[in-house]
């Protein structure tokens, strides 16, 4: 067993003291928002037993929200009570002052432990709303009691965590779920569906760039902010995982990252700023990067084949498509500096039509259809892997392959932890 896991519980203790510390000072604050792998025999057979055990679901689902009284909860609240067939069972906060407040006025039972709301509520599904080191804790004991799981991002701050909350859904035959809300957006949809169908081609460049500008007095409203124990990372593990997430989700994962990490403008432990080069499976190149010291810029990003290109700048989706295919024209093409022939559409969709409404509309439809949600764990391992390799490679000062070496990782993110390595 890694040192990692014999600490976790430890960890998770000192973790929940900070805890105390973000929910009594942000009641009120929004933001703006060893290793187990599973064949997909053995997913079709999680499958199976979700099924069999579920079938078709008619009455209310129970849910119970852990970390009530954190930032983000009164967002999961807020979905949960558009939806006919959802019940908010209970709520669960390590700090009673914000979080039986954010009870009451539900009109749910409160607790302060989640494993007794477990064992007193039987939920149905829990939400896990924790700073990001405990949702490991948190998740392994709702699969435990035979709960699905929906937890925020990123599912862990490891991937060797990562790796046994997906063992443990599929043992218990439960969903895990992850809040990539943004992958429901209109534009992200209907470029999922452009890669998906081949119109893109094969891949040939990657391009992210996204900014998100957070201040001095953001790093100061919590202990947790900042620090490997608290939060395992900054921008890499708090603003950037819908980043990864939607690269990921569209490109695929690369097979070779070249990471480079840094703190340029707060007075943190953690990384504000990153950037990194990829390498895919096919051999195509891609770059991204991301700061909380950046301001002005919208999100861009650019999937570019060989039959069309996509590019998102905030929630404006632009296609190309190239006639004949750039490979045919290379190919053929008697013109030292011609260029295929490019029809450009501009598809200007609406920004969040869906967000957590429609997460959890998808996760209430895949326990009713026993199938996997659409932010699976699986697929919210894809983001963390990315964000662990970037980190490891920038200390390492190589290059790094995937599947990372989950020993490797947890080794240096113990380090950083006690101090014995630093930024």
């Amino acid at each position: 067993m890694s040192d990692c896991m014999r600490d976790w519980r430890y960890e998770a203790t000192i973790i929940s003291g900070l805890w105390v510390h973000e929910t009594s000072q942000m009641s009120d604050f929004f933001e703006k928002s060893d290793i187990c792998e599973v064949s997909s025999a053995q997913q079709h057979l999680t499958n199976m037993v979700i099924r069999s055990h579920m079938g078709l679901q008619t009455s209310p689902l129970k849910f119970a929200i852990v970390g009530c009284g954190g930032i983000i909860a009164p967002t999961h609240v807020k979905a949960l009570r558009q939806i006919p067939n959802a019940q908010i069972a209970a709520m669960c906060d390590i700090n009673p002052e914000t979080g039986k407040p954010r009870a009451d006025e539900v009109g749910c039972p409160f607790f302060a432990d989640h494993t007794e709301l477990l064992e007193k509520i039987k939920p149905d599904v829990v939400t896990v709303c924790t700073p990001h080191p405990v949702h490991a804790r948190i998740a392994l004991d709702a699969f435990a009691a035979g709960a699905h799981v929906l937890t925020e991002k990123p599912m862990s701050v490891e991937v060797a965590l990562a790796d046994r909350m997906i063992a443990a859904a599929d043992a218990a035959g439960k969903l895990l779920a992850v809040n990539f809300q943004q992958r429901f957006k209109p534009s992200i949809e209907r470029a999922k569906a452009l890669v998906d169908n081949g119109e893109i081609g094969d891949l040939v460049r990657v391009l992210v760039v996204e900014p998100w500008l957070r201040t001095y007095a953001y790093y100061r409203l919590s202990a947790w902010r900042g620090n490997w124990v608290g939060e395992g990372g900054a921008v890499l593990l708090n603003q950037s995982p819908h980043t990864l997430d939607l690269l990921c989700h569209l490109a695929g994962a690369p097979r070779k990252v070249w990471g480079w990490i840094r703190t340029l403008y707060h007075q943190i432990e953690c990384e504000d700023t990153f950037q990194a080069m990829l390498e895919y499976p096919n051999g195509a190149p891609g770059y991204i990067t991301s700061s909380t010291g950046e301001a002005g810029v919208q999100r861009r990003i650019q999937i570019v084949g060989d039959r069309g290109a996509l590019e998102l700048v905030g929630d404006t989706l632009s296609v190309y498509r190239f006639t004949p295919s750039t490979r045919e024209f290379l190919r053929t093409s008697p013109e030292p500096f011609g260029q295929p022939d490019t029809q450009v559409e501009v598809v200007d969709l609406p920004g969040d039509a869906g967000g957590h409404l429609a997460v959890y509309q998808d996760l209430i439809a895949a326990i009713a259809e026993g199938r996997q949600p659409r932010a699976s764990g699986r697929e919210g391992l894809m983001s963390l892997e990315l964000a662990n390799a970037i980190t490891l490679s920038s200390f390492a000062e190589r290059a790094v392959t995937l599947p990372l070496d989950r020993e490797e990782y947890t080794d240096l993110l113990n380090d950083l932890k006690a101090g014995r390595r630093k930024l």
